[in-house]
């Protein structure tokens, strides 16, 4: 281009923003040694996954043989990232959500059963609204046998396992236990904590969910990132023995 084509575009950007790029657990996860490129829900953010596509193609580090690719921005149904929660070796937790659709589990169910070392898909069915956008704003595990939890979706919450059938093809089942039992039972541990956003009183987990109380970044078992101003809930997590580092 000119310089004069340059001085009168009033446009500020060569290209339009993606300033939800921040959320980064969104466009894509890894998993055991395979990845998912999600086809993002909105319009708005598809544009974000194209960055991992190139990454896991192109780049060095990525681009080898030993590398799988569990779901791919181009299927046809929406999955985002942030209703995925690796559990074990072998159990992968999504969130039925706003933004993941049951067509989009069905597909990386049987993507990961079938190639990888994963024996299961637990489904979380999480209500439908932007409160709740994704499973990891209501519910995330911050040690092996710890996790938060909004109150509010412990009631309704529905839950079912994916296994790979003998014929290759997807065997779907209700898990009807309280959630603290099922969990204790995938995991084989003989009991599990869940720790309550805002500590169980109402307004406080209201008020810290919405400010991301229960979206704790786990960067080792016990040790998590969470913001600052979640100061209920973050002490919570340290009473029950989490290292939390505030941002």
């Amino acid at each position: 281009d000119s310089l004069s084509g340059l001085a009168s575009n009033e446009y500020p950007f060569v290209m339009d923003p993606m300033p939800n790029l921040y959320f980064t657990r969104d466009p894509g996860a890894c998993i055991g040694n395979g990845i998912n490129i999600h086809h993002m829900h909105t319009p708005a953010r598809r544009r974000e996954s194209l960055l991992l596509k190139y990454m896991f193609d192109y780049d060095k580090d990525f681009a080898t043989a030993g590398n799988y690719k569990w779901y791919d921005i181009y299927d046809d149904f929406s999955i985002e990232g942030g209703d995925v929660l690796v559990l074990s070796h072998e159990i992968v937790a999504i969130g039925f959500s706003e933004r993941t659709t049951i067509a989009g589990i069905e597909n990386f169910a049987h993507n990961l059963l079938r190639n990888s070392e994963f024996k299961k898909v637990i489904v979380f069915d999480i209500p439908k609204c932007r409160a709740f956008m994704h499973l990891d704003t209501v519910f995330t595990m911050v040690d092996y046998d710890k996790f938060t939890i909004h109150p509010e979706i412990e009631g309704p919450l529905s839950v079912y396992e994916i296994r790979m059938g003998k014929d290759n093809q997807l065997q779907f089942n209700t898990l009807t236990d309280s959630l603290a039992k099922i969990l204790a039972k995938e995991l084989n541990l003989p009991a599990v904590k869940l720790i309550r956003c805002g500590g169980g009183d109402l307004i406080a987990a209201q008020r810290e969910q919405w400010n991301d109380g229960s979206n704790t970044l786990c960067i080792a078992p016990g040790k998590v990132i969470t913001y600052e101003r979640n100061y209920v809930t973050n002490e919570l997590l340290s009473k029950h023995g989490i290292d939390v580092l505030t941002m």
